[in-house]
C-alpha cells in the first residue's frame, strides 16, 4: 500500500526500440564470378557451412545448401556433421588432386 500512500502515478517503463537490421538482398542465382569465387575459395575454408557461404558469397541460403550438395559430390568438401538442421563440412584435403 506504499505506493498509493505517495499519491503520484507511476510512470509507465519505456522499453528501447532496439536496432532494425536491414534486409539482406543476396543472389539467389549463381553468376560467372560468384561461381569462380565459390569453387576457388571453399577450397580453403576450414570451416564450411550454409551461413559461411551466405556471409562471404552473398548468396540466399537455399543456393548456398544447393552449392554445398554440389561441391560435396564432386569432392572439394567432405562432411564433417550432417545433421538434418546443420550441415557442417571441411575441405577435402589430398582428395581433391585426383
Amino acid at each position: 500500500m506504499a505506493p498509493a500512500a505517495t499519491g503520484g502515478k507511476k510512470q509507465k517503463k519505456k522499453w528501447s526500440k532496439g536496432k532494425v537490421k536491414d534486409k539482406a538482398q543476396h543472389a539467389v542465382m549463381l553468376d560467372k564470378a560468384t561461381s569462380d569465387k565459390l569453387n576457388k575459395d571453399v577450397q580453403s575454408y576450414r570451416l564450411v557451412t550454409v551461413a559461411t557461404l551466405v556471409d562471404r558469397l552473398k548468396v540466399n541460403g537455399s543456393l548456398a545448401r544447393k552449392c554445398l550438395k554440389d561441391l560435396e559430390e564432386r569432392g572439394l568438401i567432405k562432411p564433417v556433421v550432417t545433421h538434418s538442421k546443420m550441415k557442417i563440412y571441411t575441405r577435402a584435403i589430398g582428395e581433391a588432386a585426383e
